[in-house]
C-alpha cells in the first residue's frame, strides 16, 4: 500500500520567506541543497509538521551567504560556530547549516556532486544526497529528539538504490552507530532486510567480531557524546571521562562544546554575530 502523504505544515507568510531567501541566493549565486523534512517528504514519503527550512551548504561559503542575506534586509545570525547559523523573519526561521551539532557531517564538495533534482515550494533545487541525509541523522539521539524513524524511512524507501560503500566510508571509524541502525532495521522491518546488501553487514560484523577480540581501548573516552550532547555531560564533567568531540578524537574546541551544551539547560548561548553576519533590517518577503 503506498504511503499516504501529509502536507508540510507552513503557512502562507513562512513559503513567502522561504521562497524569498531561495530566490535571493539564486540570484547570489549561492551553492546551497534542501534538506530536513523536506528532502525527507521526497525520499521517504514519511512527513511530519516541518516547523522551518533546512539548507545545507559549504562553510567556506557561510560568511558571504550571511552578508549578502543581510544586505538584503534579514536578520541573520551565527547561532553555533561550529555548525549552524539561522536566517530570520519574524517567528520564522531557515537553518543554514555547514556542519553538525557533534563536529563530524561536514558540508563538503560531495554533497554538491551527488545531490539529487528535486522541488519545494514550487522551485527547482538541489536535495541533500540519501546517504548524507543519513549519516547526519544517525548521530541524533536526544532525549527530546531521536531521528531512527528517519533513517528506517529513507533506507525503507531507497535501500536499494543507496550508494552503501561510499556511505559507510562517510562513518570511518564510527561505523558502529552506522552497524546499529541496520540492526534496529532489520527489528522495524523484518520484511524488507534485502534493501541492505548482505556483504555490509558481514563486513560491519566482522569488524565487531575482531574489536572484540583486542585488547581494551586506554582512552578513558566516552563516544556517547557524538549521540547526544545532554546525556553524557556527567560521564566527562563529573566520571573523568574524555569527551569524543573534542581533541584528540573530534574536531570541536570546547568553548565551542561549552556553546551547545548550555543550549540543553535553557541557558542562553552566546552568540556570535558582527557586521557581516549579524544584521537587523525588514525582510523583504
Amino acid at each position: 500500500m503506498k504511503a499516504k502523504l501529509v502536507p508540510l505544515s507552513s503557512t502562507d507568510n513562512q513559503q513567502r520567506f522561504y521562497r524569498a531567501v531561495l530566490e535571493y541566493l539564486n540570484e547570489g549565486g549561492f551553492h546551497y541543497l534542501v534538506g530536513g523534512g523536506h528532502a525527507l517528504e521526497q525520499y521517504a514519503g514519511a512527513l511530519r509538521v516541518s516547523k522551518d527550512l533546512d539548507l545545507f551548504v559549504r562553510r567556506v561559503d557561510l560568511s558571504s551567504l550571511l552578508e549578502w542575506l543581510s544586505d538584503k534586509g534579514f536578520l541573520t545570525e551565527l547561532s553555533f560556530p561550529h555548525w549552524l547559523a539561522k536566517v530570520f523573519s519574524g517567528r520564522d526561521f531557515i537553518d543554514i547549516i555547514f556542519s553538525s551539532g557533534n563536529g563530524i557531517c561536514a558540508v563538503d564538495d560531495s554533497w554538491f556532486e551527488h545531490s539529487v533534482p528535486g522541488e519545494t515550494l514550487g522551485m527547482k533545487v538541489n536535495l541533500c544526497p540519501a546517504e548524507e541525509l543519513i549519516w547526519s541523522k544517525t548521530f541524533v539521539m536526544e532525549r527530546e529528539r531521536y531521528d531512527g524513524a528517519d533513517v528506517a524511512h529513507v533506507i525503507r524507501a531507497r535501500g536499494d538504490r543507496l550508494d552503501w560503500p561510499r556511505l559507510l566510508r562517510r562513518f570511518e571509524t564510527h561505523w558502529h552507530v552506522l552497524l546499529s541502525h541496520l540492526i534496529l532495521f532489520d527489528f522495524i522491518y523484518p520484511s524488507e532486510r534485502s534493501v541492505i546488501p548482505g556483504w555490509l553487514i558481514r563486513d560491519l560484523l566482522r569488524r565487531l567480531e575482531a574489536e572484540q577480540a583486542q585488547p581494551l581501548a586506554r582512552n578513558h573516552v566516552c563516544r556517547g557524546t557524538l549521540l547526544s550532547r545532554s546525556q553524557y555531560r556527567t560521564d566527562v564533567e563529573d566520571w573523568g571521562y574524555q569527551d569524543a568531540r573534542q581533541p584528540p578524537f573530534g574536531s570541536m574546541t570546547a568553548e565551542e562544546t561549552a556553546q551547545w551544551n548550555a543550549a540543553t539547560d535553557g541557558s542562553t548561548p552566546q552568540k556570535t554575530s558582527n557586521a557581516s553576519l549579524s544584521k537587523v533590517g525588514r525582510p523583504r518577503v
